[in-house]
């Protein structure tokens, strides 16, 4: 492998770690603290539940509820930075603020906290974009998505009690969204000559077709109708001879006079 290689893929590591780092500095600051940080969630519909918009993806409720989100999130966050690279910190930042605002604005009334909204969107983007693109290694990259987290689909069902299904769901719909409005950018399918030259063709004038396709002459049109006819008129001029041979006993009709 060349070292070019092994940089992008160790650089790919460089946001999800630090974002995992600072998400469980901040549950140990909560035990040495001996407090909780909750209250920086969201919460829909009051001004303070405002804040967790920004802070609720690094908080979660216990151990179990941050060990469940540290895998999924260095390895859906590599695959982002790897293969979108261009695209990894705009996605995740508009997931991160339109899934914690649509929370704020639809989800039932409690604390909302956790990364798991990010996670969501992390893989419908990586899904819908590889499927929409037609890449070969993006489409490659989307089933093994579904084959790893393709269970993830049922956190958006009401299911448990206390799991925000709500998160879930919209970190679901902003990955998705994020992924139509993003199909132009970044990596993109390999088009075939022959692809090309059929867009080529559909971008072509009628009145106004390729060179190649229009006849050329060093000739005025107007002389090839004209002229030339014309000249061989008098190179070969066309003569009528007329000949009258009188019937026998006849004599030729007098001339008339005027």
């Amino acid at each position: 492998m060349q070292t070019k290689d092994k940089s992008k893929i160790l650089s790919a590591f460089l946001f999800p770690l630090i974002l995992v780092i600072i998400i469980w500095g901040v549950k140990i600051t909560e035990d040495l603290l001996q407090t909780s940080f909750h209250t920086f969630g969201v919460y829909p519909l009051k001004l303070e539940g405002l804040k967790g918009i920004l802070f609720s993806p690094l908080i979660h409720g216990s151990y179990q509820h941050l060990y469940s989100n540290t895998l999924p999130l260095l390895i859906l966050g590599w695959a982002l930075f790897y293969f979108y690279r261009e695209l990894g910190l705009r996605i995740t930042l508009f997931a991160w603020i339109m899934s914690g605002l649509w929370v704020w604005v639809f989800a039932r009334e409690s604390w909302h906290i956790g990364a798991s909204g990010i996670i969501y969107s992390w893989a419908a983007f990586l899904f819908v974009s590889g499927v929409i693109r037609g890449h070969p290694r993006l489409m490659a990259l989307s089933l093994l998505v579904a084959f790893l987290y393709g269970s993830l689909v049922w956190g958006v069902f009401p299911l448990r009690e206390r799991v925000s299904w709500e998160g879930h769901l919209m970190g679901l719909l902003a990955g998705i969204v994020l992924a139509l409005f993003y199909k132009g950018t970044g990596p993109q399918r390999k088009k075939y000559s022959w692809e090309l030259e059929e867009e080529t063709e559909e971008e072509w004038d009628s009145d106004n077709p390729p060179y190649w396709m229009t006849s050329h002459s060093t000739e005025d049109p107007a002389k090839d109708g004209e002229d030339k006819p014309r000249k061989r008129e008098e190179k070969f001029p066309t003569r009528i001879r007329y000949v009258y041979k009188p019937t026998q006993g006849n004599k030729p009709p007098a001339p008339s006079k005027e």
